[in-house]
């Protein structure tokens, strides 16, 4: 969705054409309770089932009105009272207005701008993610009764973070499926709402599957065959998309512009109708990414004729296209005997079934549920401190030598402030971002608690040319504590720009070490980035005494990263990705799927699970201002594994089948006591890793499950995590099966170990 140009030419020209966004309290998008000759049609009675109505209005329909609904600027039905609508409008980390769906003027200059969703992620909290989709369909809800935007959001993007040089990593939850899985299903409950059937506006899960390359080495999205083996599709690229389907219900699903083992996946029958809609259910429809029609017929030459991929699309189970294609070749395709006008229907049930559950068939949207949100609602107080506040609890702290972290107002009342990102704003919400309520840079908000010294050192993060080092050297010399704030931006990695190398970019780290030389107090160093960074130079120099990654962190992140330096805030990020040395990219082509290491080929592995070899920092790696201590209090050490009926024939390698396992309620409770015995209060994430029984299939280890609880100094809390066994202690094997291995799984909390049993039998017990 995709903010950058594809190379159809047809999606310029469509792009130019698209209706602006008024801005102005909006009419009824269709059913006008003033319109007498259109409000009476059936499908506008809302005592009637959504089922009925959508047959109803489709039935109406001529077939060249059909095929002009294929598309995101959908055309309007004015002999039937319903308006033309932009399906395309995105919420990755706020409104955005990236897709032309959403404008800011006027009433709606801006909406809160919350970190990078990468950020978000290091915080571990399910609730935080929830809470924040929650704002972000306030906020939408509001600007589309306003007339400024619409109710269908293409966002979150879900896709694992498989390699570290990839540009949109900063997009995702991470490299975990686990991770990544929870992010999708919770960030989509609270934009969709809880209302049942109803929706608050229609989420959409991306980019399905295996998309996690850009532009790298010659290759491109828009050519690139991601071949996966049917094990690593089941254990690491479809959880995220399962998760958020099966347990998010989300509205939609977008599939993505490369291919995947030869087939494009937005022709994929087995993706898109039996995986998506047969097996996870999906209570929505399918969109493509931009022009992606368009690419798999133009770039990627998968069809012959336009008309075949027109067919070969609605056929494989997509209902709409972002971008020009099936608007224009839909009616052909169906004259050449390629599709039938009842395909052409089938996607319409999805599509205006999800515009109907978001009542827009309802007629006044003020007279309709959540039509009070209006400009109070957006950018509101309450919503900005979420924002600061979500940036405190994705912020990481890497390194403190000498707990020298935090600063004090009293000893450190001048701060030397350096780096190309020293002053960022745009560069703060990283990308498909909307206009921010108001910004706080790093340096505005340290100087609320000290006096500041603000030397750049680089004139932009590229940092070619030294002339701005001996400024930046002075500064540090004169100052009582010297915060540098240096990584990358969105000329380094974004959209269609994979990252050349981990390393800081140009001079940075040259300025970084001869500043902590100069420094006459502690120097920290502080990193805004998407993807990991080599900084082992850093770590190793006992001169940089702290080192903060604070991802992108929204438009009040200096405000958060001084709360957290001056220790307001107490750290409890985790990085929800491995930072590798730079080395590591020589043994891994960014066009190698696979995850699993492979010891002939010296191809080392992907990811915390299967990558065993020297790495920055790992997964899961954090420091808080205050120490935890965590025990078992009560966990059992043996479960038996109930089966249906007798299946004699389904342990293989001592691994049943999880479809032979009786799964429903089966689960593991541990109960831990989360002690904190430092001076401050702070927050603790618990991450639960598995190690399974030895095995070929297995990862080295997983996460099966992780909370996040605050904990006064000096005080303690009993915690109880439930590990669901088929979902999170299960392995896929070579054939793509999902089964439980039996044997000892050891469950790792920080440096405690305990040992469960898990066996099979007839009924299911749990042994304490």
């Amino acid at each position: 969705m995709d903010s950058t140009t594809t190379p159809s030419s047809s999606l310029l020209i469509f792009l130019v054409v698209l209706a602006v966004v008024s801005g102005e309290a909006r009419d009824p998008f269709a059913c006008d309770p003033k319109d007498g000759a259109n409000a009476g049609f059936p499908f506008c009675r809302k005592s009637i089932g959504i089922g009925e109505r959508v047959k109803d209005l489709i039935g109406r329909l001529t077939l060249e009105e059909k095929v002009r609904l294929l598309v995101n600027n959908a055309a309007g039905v004015p002999r039937l009272g319903i308006k033309g609508y932009e399906w395309w409008s995105e919420a990755l980390h706020g409104v955005s207005n990236v897709g032309p769906g959403t404008k800011f003027s006027g009433d709606f200059p801006g909406a809160t701008s919350f970190p990078q969703v990468i950020t978000t992620a290091a915080s571990f909290n399910s609730s935080l993610w929830e809470a924040i989709g929650q704002v972000v369909s306030d906020e939408a809800r509001a600007m589309y009764n306003g007339g400024a935007a619409g109710l269908t959001f293409w966002s979150p993007n879900v896709n694992i973070f498989r390699d570290p040089r990839w540009g949109r990593g900063q997009e995702t939850p991470g490299e975990d499926p686990v991770l990544a899985g929870k992010y999708a299903a919770r960030y989509v409950r609270g934009l969709q709402g809880n209302a049942g059937d109803r929706l608050k506006v229609a989420a959409c899960c991306k980019h399905f599957t295996a998309y996690d390359l850009d532009n790298w080495n010659g290759v491109d999205r828009f050519h690139f065959d991601a071949r996966v083996s049917k094990q690593e599709m089941e254990d690491t690229f479809d959880v995220p998309f399962r998760s958020c389907v099966v347990e998010g219900k989300v509205a939609s699903v977008m599939c993505s512009y490369n291919q995947v083992n030869g087939v494009p996946t937005c022709a994929d029958p087995n993706l898109l109708r039996n995986t998506v809609r047969k097996q996870w259910h999906l209570n929505g429809y399918v969109v493509s990414d931009c022009d992606s029609v368009g690419v798999f017929y133009d770039n990627q030459h998968y069809t012959n004729t336009p008309e075949e991929a027109a067919a070969d699309a609605i056929k494989a189970g997509l209902d709409l296209d972002c971008g020009p294609f099936l608007a224009v070749h839909t009616q052909d395709a169906i004259k050449k005997g390629l599709v039938s006008e009842a395909d052409v229907d089938s996607a319409l049930v999805n599509t205006v079934t999800v515009q109907m559950r978001l009542g827009m068939f309802d007629g006044e949207p003020s007279a309709q549920p959540f039509g009070d949100l209006g400009p109070k609602d957006v950018c509101s107080p309450a919503h900005q401190e979420l924002a600061i506040e979500a940036a405190r609890q994705g912020i990481v702290l890497l390194k403190n030598h000498g707990h020298s972290l935090p600063l004090s107002t009293r000893s450190h009342r001048s701060i030397a402030v350096i780096g190309p990102n020293s002053d960022a704003n745009v560069t703060m919400i990283g990308n498909y971002a909307g206009i921010p309520c108001e910004y706080t840079t790093p340096l505005q908000g340290i100087g609320r608690y000290s006096r500041t010294i603000h030397q750049k050192g680089c004139a932009d993060v590229a940092c070619s040319e030294d002339q701005l080092f001996a400024g930046a050297i002075d500064a540090a010399s004169q100052a009582d504590a010297t915060v540098l704030v240096m990584g990358l931006d969105q000329s380094i990695e974004a959209e269609a720009k994979d990252r050349a190398d981990l390393l800081l970019p140009g001079r940075q780290q040259e300025l970084v070490s001869k500043v902590a030389m100069a420094s006459r107090g502690p120097t920290v160093l502080v990193l805004m980035s998407g993807g990991p960074v080599d900084v082992s130079f850093a770590k190793k120099d006992p001169r940089i005494a702290a080192i903060v990654w604070a991802g992108y962190p929204g438009q009040a992140g200096g405000a958060a990263i001084a709360d957290i330096l001056f220790g307001v805030a107490n750290p409890g990020g985790k990085l929800p990705m491995t930072w590798y040395p730079q080395e590591y990219l020589s043994k891994v082509p960014m066009t190698t799927m696979a995850m699993r290491a492979i010891p002939s080929k010296a191809y080392p592995g992907r990811t915390y699970r299967f990558y065993k070899g020297p790495v920055v920092y790992r997964f899961g790696h954090g420091l808080s201002y205050t120490n935890f201590v965590h025990t078992i209090a009560q966990a059992p050490t043996a479960v038996a594994i109930p089966l249906h009926g007798h299946h004699n024939t389904t342990v293989s390698g001592k691994a049943i089948r999880v479809t032979h396992a009786k799964c429903n309620r089966l689960s593991i409770a541990l109960h831990l006591d989360v002690k904190n015995v430092g001076n401050k209060d702070g927050s603790h994430t618990l991450l639960v890793f598995s190690k399974p029984p030895a095995g070929h299939w297995a990862p080295h280890k997983q996460l099966v499950a992780f909370e996040k609880v605050h904990v006064a100094a000096r005080t303690q809390q009993r915690v109880q995590i439930n590990i669901h066994v088929c979902k999170y202690l299960s392995v896929v094997d070579r054939s793509g099966i999902r089964r439980i291995p039996m044997g000892q799984h050891g469950l790792h909390i920080g440096d405690t170990k305990h040992l469960v049993s898990l066996q099979a039998a007839a009924l299911g017990v749990i042994k304490s």
